[in-house]
């Protein structure tokens, strides 16, 4: 009669495992890493489509309507996302995902009560930032937005009363920039 047989766990010596055991794919160097599937991956990633935009000359705006900011030079625009003659940015083919938005605008003039600056996406208000003081001339807005291939963002700014100067100053005064995160 056969009750059994002895088991023992047996651990392989140091440096006698290597790749041709383990079956793993892909390239193995100095930037990758090997994945619980067996193949090597990159870390990380890259935070592209990515753009900066900017004013190449001062911009007025008028009072009482919301105007688009015509952003109409680029610092860098990784994929030719970013349409400077239709002040827009175009999510890519292959590209939707989450991306976050920054936008700086300033005044020439500090005499107006209100201005509100918006982010549009595809033609409709996504949110906005809004500067109430007269003592103020700088207007920043951020946003995360979840978009699909084609969709466009834009930014757009309102004022109520003294129909002030965007200022340019070379691409440090007012522009909009964005990417896509990693992963999300």
């Amino acid at each position: 009669v056969f009750l059994g047989k002895a088991v023992q766990t047996v651990n392989p010596p140091n440096g006698s495992v290597g790749l041709s055991q383990l079956s793993a794919t892909g390239t193995k160097d100095a930037t990758t890493f090997l994945r619980g599937d067996n193949t090597f991956a990159t870390a990380g990633g890259t935070n592209t489509p990515a753009f900066r935009a900017y004013l190449s000359s001062n911009q007025s705006i008028s009072s009482g309507s919301a105007v688009k900011i015509n952003f109409n030079a680029e610092t860098f625009d990784t994929d030719n996302a970013y349409d400077t003659s239709a002040y827009k940015f175009t999510v890519p083919s292959g590209q939707a995902g989450k991306y976050f938005f920054y936008c700086q605008l300033r005044k020439g003039t500090t005499s107006s009560n209100l201005t509100l600056v918006y982010i549009y996406v595809n033609g409709n208000s996504k949110g906005y930032v809004r500067q109430t003081t007269a003592s103020e001339n700088t207007n920043q807005i951020s946003h995360i937005i979840d978009l699909s291939v084609g969709d466009y963002v834009e930014i757009y700014a309102y004022d109520d009363g003294s129909s002030p100067s965007i200022l340019s100053n070379a691409n440090n005064y007012s522009y909009f920039t964005g990417y896509k995160l990693i992963g999300a």
